[in-house]
């Protein structure tokens, strides 16, 4: 049975979703084809209809993942909104939930291992993040430099936040974080308004 454009595009998205909560969840290496397919419900065959290996999954996969990240940066302009964002980023509800939450923060590790196209990908999309912020916080290579800061800091904060088992210290590194991340922004942009 042949499928149309529309029903193929669909199985693809289906496929693409599973896969990322798969990879945040249980890692990209602990994945494998056999259960991504059956969180998309799909049999395992369907899987080469779409992909030409693992590989490929994990590219699409960050490229869809980062391409959503940017699309909710890109509402975030002014101060307030952006640490609205930043809050959210750094928020126990994020760092409980990884299976829906920021690629970086779940992939690193593992991202480094991948082949070069796959951090070539990375990379691409992560310069777009940081001078898209970088914008919000002045511009020209001092707010980049500032956005850099920032999001490493709150993706190496949200990373710790999961790797304690206590609540309290948890919540701590998110909170320091949001705090840190803050005095970095008010620096950065009386630094450029003055």
């Amino acid at each position: 049975m042949r499928y149309n454009k529309d029903q193929k595009a669909k199985s693809r998205t289906e496929i693409l979703s599973a896969a990322s909560r798969r990879f945040r969840s249980d890692g990209i290496a602990a994945s494998g084809i056999a259960g991504i397919m059956e969180d998309a419900a799909k049999t395992n065959g369907a899987f080469y209809a779409h992909f030409a290996s693992k590989e490929d999954l994990v590219s699409a996969v960050l490229d869809d993942a980062l391409e959503k990240q940017k699309e909710d940066l890109a509402h975030a302009n002014g101060h307030a909104e952006l640490m609205r964002a930043l809050n959210n980023y750094l928020s126990p509800a994020h760092r409980d939930h990884a299976g829906d939450g920021c690629p970086s923060a779940a992939l690193l590790p593992e991202i480094s291992r991948q082949p070069q196209n796959t951090r070539k990908l990375y990379e691409v999309h992560l310069e777009q993040i940081l001078e898209s912020l970088g914008k919000r916080m002045g511009g020209g290579s001092s707010g980049m430099a500032t956005a850099a800061a920032v999001f490493s800091m709150a993706v190496g904060a949200l990373q710790l936040a999961r790797a304690v088992p206590s609540d309290e210290l948890s919540t701590m590194i998110l909170k320091s974080a949001v705090q840190a991340a803050e005095q970095l922004i008010i620096s950065e942009t009386d630094k450029q308004a003055g």
